[in-house]
């Protein structure tokens, strides 16, 4: 690499992160999150198949783990 760590210290100081998600809404988002991944977990209890493998418990696997990671982001505990 041709350039040095503190070049990429300097250039990344004038463009700070700013998160999708701001503070305020992670629980909010969260909670949406579990609720849906909650939601659709149930509808693929009641009709396990192979059609609705992909179309429900798929997004129910990610909504609850996203909705478990901004839920210990909203109160703190980072993973």
């Amino acid at each position: 690499m041709d350039s040095s760590l503190h070049e990429v210290w300097q250039a990344a100081a004038g463009s700070p992160f700013v998160p999708t998600v701001g503070k305020g809404s992670q629980f909010l988002v969260a909670f949406v999150l579990l609720v849906l991944g909650f939601t659709l977990g149930g509808a693929f209890a009641l009709n396990r198949s192979a059609v609705t493998l992909p179309v429900l418990a798929a997004p129910a696997s990610l909504a609850l783990a996203f909705g478990v990671v901004y839920m210990f982001c909203a109160v703190g505990v980072y993973v």
